[in-house]
């Protein structure tokens, strides 16, 4: 309670979660809005857009965090705000696939330079390092609970309005939060220890390249990534047109993967003061694994094996549920890991490292979800997946070895 008890925090916090549920709306209707320009294209469109976004992330967010101190960093967060709300109003009234594109890449833009001033300025305002650990899980949670109830909000208000009207309450939510920003008292960065952008940005990565579980960390990103675009591209086509289902279904299938991540969400913290960090991650790299791997064959047989279309239907919703438990058994426990494996002064640099490199994973999945799945079918493009999935799988076994992880126990128990 004493973290919520800093007034700028919850001001932040609340700016936080309202900005991330509009983000989330906006994923389902971005999906919808591909497959009305595209129809049975809509997975090349979905995947091209959000390579965009991936290359905004990894080339823009290095460079505002290596910036940021020579701007007013509160402004600077309400200005990105007000952009992205107008960047989504514009979103329903496009009539060409190449206007999605250049949309998306300035909100993507907007959103990669957003995110790191964001997570700079919570350690000017919470001075206390255990509050700021406990910050940095509650933004976690606030992640884990936009997976879950963003879609089942989008699935709700898709059975009474257009999917077009989603993109106004993102826009909504943008400017709440920049109004929600605006009285909070941000001080100014100061310089940064190192000489350039991207000699900040070596620093993090040099760091991930020369600690073992850090190598292991950047293997389990492909797994999330893999397993994941098979989720967030493939969906809006699978259900609309392999299972036939309505815009409110797209909504509730992403639902099922959102609330097989909360259940593992809510069970995590207890397993993690009994079982190794490494051993949960390495379990949830084996169920995502596995889940890839259902997903083939499950788009492979057909009806017929699944008992009909309503087996087809439950055996999906299960497998989406399953890859959503195993993103959290991976990516809930990173944050600790993270913290525990450098001194205190360079925890900044290797979160900022952690979100390009993480991004840079999906920027080589999202593409093959999207262009792959629409030139040769789910069955090659999700058996591609899997077999990266796997590959993932196998490296962080080999780059994190299980020696590495007893010598962490007190680390994590401490930074938890």
């Amino acid at each position: 309670m004493s973290l919520f008890a800093i007034r700028d925090y919850r001001y932040l916090f609340a700016a936080q979660i309202i900005s991330l549920f509009g983000t989330g709306l906006a994923t389902v209707a971005l999906g919808l809005l591909a497959y009305e320009l595209a129809g049975p294209s809509a997975g090349t469109v979905l995947g091209t857009a959000l390579t965009v976004k991936m290359v905004m992330y990894v080339l823009i967010a290095p460079l505002a965090a290596a910036y940021i101190h020579r701007l007013p960093r509160r402004a600077f967060l309400i200005l990105l705000d007000v952009v992205r709300a107008g960047v989504v109003l514009a979103l329903p009234f496009v009539t060409e696939i190449w206007h999605v594109y250049v949309l998306i890449g300035l909100l993507q833009a907007a959103s990669a330079a957003f995110t790191p001033t964001f997570q700079a300025v919570i350690p000017a305002i919470v001075a206390d390092e255990t509050d700021y650990t406990r910050a940095l899980s509650a933004s976690q949670v606030a992640s884990t609970m936009e997976s879950l109830l963003s879609p089942v909000l989008a699935a709700v208000a898709l059975a009474f309005i257009d999917f077009s009207w989603l993109f106004l309450g993102t826009s909504a939510g943008f400017l709440l939060s920049a109004l929600l920003i605006a009285p909070t008292r941000i001080p100014d960065a100061a310089p940064s220890a190192h000489a350039g952008a991207w000699a900040k940005a070596a620093a993090g990565i040099r760091t991930f390249l020369t600690t073992p579980q850090l190598r292991g960390v950047m293997a389990l990103n492909l797994v999330v990534a893999a397993a994941g675009s098979i989720v967030i591209v493939s969906t809006v086509n699978y259900v609309r047109d392999e299972l036939g289902g309505s815009q409110q279904d797209v909504g509730w299938m992403l639902a099922a993967s959102g609330a097989g991540t909360l259940l593992a969400a809510l069970v995590l913290p207890r397993v993690l003061r009994r079982v190794a960090a490494r051993a949960v991650m390495m379990a949830g790299a084996g169920t995502l694994v596995a889940a890839s791997a259902t997903a083939v064959t499950l788009v492979a047989a057909g009806p017929d094996t699944w008992a009909g279309a309503a087996g087809l239907w439950a055996g999906t919703a299960g497998v989406w549920a399953v890859i959503g438990a195993g993103m959290a058994l991976v990516i809930t426990p990173t944050g600790a890991i993270l913290r525990a494996s450098v001194a205190p002064a360079a925890v900044p640099e290797v979160f900022a490292a952690q979100f390009s490199l993480s991004h840079l994973a999906w920027l080589i999945t999202y593409p093959i979800a999207g262009w792959l799945g629409t030139a040769a079918g789910f069955t090659l493009t999700w058996s591609l997946l899997a077999a990266l999935a796997a590959v993932g799988g196998v490296g962080a076994v080999l780059l994190w070895p299980r020696s590495i992880a007893a010598p962490m126990r007190a680390s994590l128990a401490k930074a938890a």
